[in-house]
């Protein structure tokens, strides 16, 4: 029966492209979505869904009540664009200067209304009830964890959770499913240390705080090397360095900015650790003081084993010639974590790409689009999903 719902999906391949490119020309940066929840939510109360709005500023919930009793299950799409200026010069291009759907959000939208328009078709069939959250704000401002805040998920005792990412790094046919975690928490941290300034002919009249960064820099590079398990991924990229205004001062203060990304608590905490014995242990011989300030942006994304092995059985069976990856992992993180924490479920990513039409840009990148043919590919499997999750009653 699973197969119906593909079916659909790719008869419905007119409709997707059409509200997919509609949002993409018309890009909103996070918690200023309006264009485009107002088009959300118009579209689910026309499917029959009872709607929910202005949550967490534009976020949106749709509910859809199935003729059977049954568990709930919460599905979740992104909906904010990026502060980048688009250069793809396709003829559906951002109609916003400076502001593009440079990650894929406007597809996942589209596959949202997409899945709400097949399973609200069966409803009466359907077993328990499933809401379809489109989030605001997903690229680094905490739009998830501001929906929870506001209660999008009081009351609902949903049971399971299953989110997306249409993934251009990987062709079209080509499936993630992975159980575990698959994207890595995001830690922001900033840097702060204080030397004595001077001229720069006289150096040794003056605390250099920008001898006290360059080593500090390089010697957090050790931490991945020579503190962490092997086996155990960590990142430390520092991305920002902001010292000095001429070239023969020696300034009074350099501060850095950058990112940690882990898979584990453990490891977050052991990295943390280092960055500050590394940081004061530099900066006190370098005669410097210094101020750390760690900011947690996500938690890693986690797939629940069980649900994740459901997804993988469903893809098999519509999709038996496609790549299914059961060790993917990516050190990108994802807020939809946030959700994952509260209701265990799976996270997939769906191969996009598609190098023959030039369509395989790198996500957050001027010239990046799809393969809309992707755009079926997504309904039919979230719906299959959302449908033998239902039958289970997970």
């Amino acid at each position: 029966m699973i197969k119906t719902y593909l079916n659909q999906a790719q008869s419905n391949l007119d409709q997707l492209i059409s509200w997919r490119r509609d949002f993409h020309q018309h890009p909103e940066l996070g918690f200023a979505e309006h264009r485009s929840a107002k088009i959300v939510a118009e579209t689910l109360g026309e499917m029959g869904l009872s709607v929910q709005t202005a949550i967490a500023e534009t976020g949106v919930v749709g509910t859809l009540e199935g003729g059977k009793p049954g568990p709930t299950l919460l599905i979740r799409f992104d909906m904010d664009a990026l502060p980048i200026h688009e250069e793809t010069g396709a003829a559906y291009a951002s109609k916003q200067d400076g502001i593009m759907h440079a990650c894929g959000h406007d597809g996942h939208m589209a596959i949202g209304l997409g899945v709400a328009q097949i399973l609200s078709s069966q409803s009466k069939k359907l077993p328990g009830t499933i809401v379809f959250i489109f989030q605001p704000a997903e690229e680094g401002q905490g739009g998830a964890g501001r929906m929870i805040a506001e209660g999008a998920l009081e009351g609902l005792g949903a049971s399971r959770c299953l989110g997306l990412h249409i993934w251009n790094e990987k062709p079209l046919h080509w499936l993630g499913i992975s159980p575990g975690a698959v994207m890595a928490g995001a830690e922001r941290f900033e840097i702060v240390i204080r030397g004595s300034g001077g001229h720069g002919a006289s150096p040794h009249l003056a605390r250099d705080p920008i001898l006290a960064a360059s080593q500090l820099i390089s010697a957090c590079q050790s931490i991945a090397s020579r503190s962490l398990d092997p086996l155990e991924p960590g990142v430390v990229s520092f991305t920002a360095i902001h010292a000095g205004e001429t070239w023969n001062v020696i300034p009074s203060s350099v501060r850095l900015e950058g990112t940690i990304r882990t898979f584990s608590e453990a490891t977050r905490m052991m990295v943390i650790a280092r960055m500050k014995e590394i940081a004061t242990g530099v900066c006190t011989a370098a005669g410097c003081q210094v101020e750390l300030e760690f900011e947690r942006i996500t938690p890693p994304l986690v797939n629940d084993v069980e649900t994740a092995a459901l997804a993988a059985e469903v893809a098999h069976q519509l999709f038996p010639a496609f790549e299914i990856d059961r060790q993917h992992r990516v050190m990108g993180s994802e807020d939809m974590a946030f959700f994952m924490q509260e209701v265990p479920g799976c996270y997939l990513f769906i191969g996009s790409s598609n190098s023959a039409r030039n369509l395989d840009a790198p996500h957050h990148n001027p010239k990046f689009d799809f393969d809309e043919n992707v755009l079926p590919i997504a309904v039919g499997l979230l719906a299959a999903c959302a449908w033998r999750l239902q039958e289970r009653g997970s």
